[in-house]
């Protein structure tokens, strides 16, 4: 019967150790041992451009920032330059959450969704201060909802800035002047210009254009100054055009699966820190312009500058551009056009 005591006593005592131990305070996790509150989340996130591009830079900052505002919780793996996936693979990878972020051009997206391509129309957006006020407000939260039906969540609208036109054939200073050259185009919109300047498209990737000018494949291009000085458009073009016919766009979208299963903390963190480096890149944009067209003429281009009260005779030459688009991006495409001739 003691044996029996001497158990039962033994066994209260265990069971009240026990209880004791469980009331102390749960192990800390180590992301949490600041105090910030973020839960551990890893993202990947792919861009196809030159190290040395602005919106590179702004990409980096964006990632340093997330980093040292989450104390390392919320991981970037970066994959830049292609490492990961091209341009052409991009959208894909992004809808279906093969990649949870990346960057691509509105050019590329427009093809998800027609309406994207405006940033391609000719002469929309007059100046820089136009384009942001237009994508900080409706004009933008429109494009962000229809790439949010389509899966993608728009983080940042990223200026690439203005596209401009080199050639080796002649100064181009009329429409009438683009008459029988190849130019290399950068999308259907853009074609659609260049066919109504009495020029043949040419369809080809970034990295194509430099031997293509050389080999005179193409007798000209259109890119963003940024880029023709990047892939040393000056040894194998002489004339610059500069007429500021579209402002490129790149975006940073994440895949809305994946968005809608982030603490609401961590979204937070992502939309605070997008808009500010959406601010720093839109001023790097403009300067980044001024001084490449600059570097370009320094180099020996042979730059010609439209001037401002010439731009409506550029502009009612490309309507067939404004047609092709208000035809393939339907009612909403429409409604960002007249929204745009509002500002």
């Amino acid at each position: 019967m003691k044996k029996w005591m001497k158990a039962i006593t033994f066994l209260m005592i265990s069971m009240f150790l026990l209880a004791a131990c469980n009331t102390e305070e749960p192990e800390t996790k180590a992301v949490n041992a600041s105090g910030d509150g973020y839960e551990e989340t890893t993202i990947r996130l792919a861009y196809n451009l030159p190290a040395d591009h602005h919106i590179a830079k702004g990409l980096e900052k964006f990632v340093k920032d997330v980093t040292d505002k989450s104390n390392g919780a919320v991981k970037m793996q970066v994959y830049p330059a292609g490492q990961l996936l091209n341009d052409k693979d991009m959208n894909q990878s992004i809808l279906t959450g093969g990649v949870e972020m990346g960057v691509n051009s509105s050019t590329l997206w427009a093809s998800t969704v027609p309406a994207m391509g405006i940033f391609d129309v000719p002469y929309v957006f007059s100046d820089y201060e136009k384009a942001g006020e237009a994508l900080n407000g409706e004009f933008g939260d429109k494009l962000r909802t229809a790439m949010e039906d389509k899966g993608a969540k728009v983080l940042m609208f990223a200026d690439y800035g203005y596209a401009q036109f080199a050639n080796n054939k002649r100064p181009l200073e009329s429409p009438e002047d683009f008459e029988g050259l190849k130019i290399r185009s950068i999308g259907d919109i853009p074609s659609e210009m260049i066919k109504a300047y009495g020029a043949s498209p040419v369809f080809m990737g970034g990295g194509e254009v430099y031997m293509a000018l050389k080999l005179k494949t193409v007798d000209g291009a259109t890119s963003g100054t940024t880029a023709m000085v990047q892939r040393k458009y000056d040894e194998v073009a002489k004339y610059l055009t500069i007429n500021n016919y579209a402002y490129l766009e790149f975006l940073l979208s994440i895949n809305k699966d994946f968005w809608d299963k982030l603490p609401e903390k961590t979204q937070a963190l992502l939309t605070e820190t997008a808009k500010e480096t959406e601010d720093w890149i839109r001023a790097q944009a403009q300067s980044e312009d001024e001084k490449t067209a600059k570097q370009l003429e320094e180099k020996g281009m042979e730059v010609y500058v439209v001037p401002e009260e010439d731009l409506p005779k550029w502009k009612e030459a490309a309507k067939p551009a404004w047609d092709a688009f208000t035809k393939n991006s339907g009612d909403l495409g429409k409604e960002l056009l007249d929204m745009v001739d509002e500002q």
